[in-house]
């Protein structure tokens, strides 16, 4: 389970019904869920919680730094609480089914200083593609 509960609670973030619900619905590994996901699942542990109230609270944490936007070709943004542990994304092609992955080895050094251009490199983003194991067995 990620801690991203303890970590809003740590920076005195105001715990309403509406946002402790949103955050129950993205605690965990590997939480990968558009804003509609998010708030059909929060519907069902709070009926009364709002679509405007989901997004809204998506966009704080996001502010927060303590939720990532992902986004993955066409589809919607999703929202991955893994924002404090370094980590890259496995994205199946066909469902759009999302991993957080931890390659040992460190993205920034693969860029040679000659492809670099000048810049000074401070965020690498790599996403791996493929097919998940249920889409590879219908292929």
């Amino acid at each position: 389970m990620s801690d991203l509960l303890e970590r809003l609670r740590g920076r005195g973030w105001r715990m309403t019904a509406q946002r402790r619900v949103v955050a129950e619905v993205l605690d965990g590994d590997h939480v990968h869920l558009t804003a509609d996901e998010v708030h059909a699942r929060a519907v069902a542990k709070l009926p009364e919680i709002s679509r405007a109230t989901v997004y809204n609270t998506l966009g704080e944490m996001v502010s927060l730094g303590e939720v990532i936007e992902v986004a993955t070709d066409k589809r919607a943004k999703r929202y991955d609480p893994n924002a404090h542990r370094p980590h890259q994304h496995l994205v199946c092609a066909r469902c759009g089914q999302i991993r957080d992955v931890h390659p040992t080895d460190n993205p920034l050094s693969a860029l040679p200083d000659s492809e670099r251009f000048g810049f000074t490199i401070s965020d690498v983003e790599v996403t791996y593609r493929g097919l998940c194991p249920s889409c590879a067995t219908t292929a």
